[in-house]
């Protein structure tokens, strides 16, 4: 089951919880399993491997790149495992009065964080901390759970904001690609995908390395490159073709791109076809 991140942060930020367990798990054979969750809610932080569970009927496939939350008295059931698996389960209790059913906490969910270094460090230290004696630990436990929830919900923002960029990038490219040779402007483009001039800008900058303008120009310019030696079209007729009005634009892009003239290009393309 998937949830709104931003909802779930909402929830977590108004009710009062504390840990009640943290807990390392891993592969042993003979190992058995419950039937039920515990009394608590948890988070499962896959570190290695793979294991499947399912509560209430859902399964869930434990393995890094992903949080799973399981709520208190559920139906568990193991599928099947894989070799090596090991994780953490944070086990912890509201302490206001009993929240409602339909609250995240008697939810099972999964977030999608993606490989976060970070991630698994914090939620390491929260076990190590954990395990650790006296009121100075228990104060850090409570402070390291935060910081892991708050790190795991910044993962899974920027996980879907780099796959929403992505598509966007890929979209944009896919209709310059199919209309390079009209009249396009950036701010058209941005208009036709719902997004300001900023953001297209930051998402090509992050996906191709430059602008939306210079992909345009460099793609109008390799377009130009195969008319050259694929016909004998003059210069100014091609430059036309591929949406560059002034010709004399069109040469010293071109010659900037390729280190000579247009002409000179395809007249050394002839005399040297490989």
């Amino acid at each position: 089951m998937k949830i709104d991140v931003e909802q779930l942060a909402e929830h977590l930020a108004h009710i009062p919880f504390q840990v009640q367990g943290v807990y390392r798990y891993a592969k042993s054979t003979g190992l058995p399993y419950a039937e039920y969750t515990d009394s608590f809610p948890g988070f499962v932080f896959p570190l290695t491997g793979k294991i499947q569970f399912q509560f209430n009927g859902t399964p869930y496939i434990f393995s890094p790149g992903k949080v799973v939350h399981g709520g208190a008295n559920m139906k568990l059931d193991q599928n099947f495992e894989y070799a090596n698996w090991e994780y953490i389960l944070v086990q912890y209790q509201i302490c206001n009065t009993e929240p409602q059913e339909s609250s995240f906490s008697h939810q099972h969910f999964e977030l999608l964080t993606g490989q976060s270094p970070r991630l698994i460090e914090l939620i390491l230290r929260l076990w190590q901390v954990y395990n650790q004696c006296g009121g100075i630990s228990r104060f850090q436990t409570e402070m390291l759970f935060r910081d892991v929830l708050n790190e795991a919900l910044l993962c899974v923002v920027n996980s879907q904001n780099s796959s929403e960029s992505h598509t966007l990038f890929e979209r944009v490219c896919n209709y310059i690609h199919e209309h390079y040779y009209q009249s396009l402007t950036i701010s058209c483009l941005a208009e036709q995908n719902h997004v300001n001039r900023n953001r297209l800008s930051y998402v090509f900058k992050k996906h191709a390395g430059l602008g939306p303008a210079e992909y345009l120009l460099k793609y109008r310019i390799s377009m130009a490159q195969q008319m050259l030696y694929t016909s004998d079209a003059p210069v100014q007729q091609i430059a036309q073709a591929v949406g560059i009005e002034d010709p004399f634009y069109f040469s010293r892009v071109f010659k900037k791109q390729f280190g000579i003239p247009p002409k000179e290009y395809r007249e050394k393309f002839i005399n040297n076809p490989c």
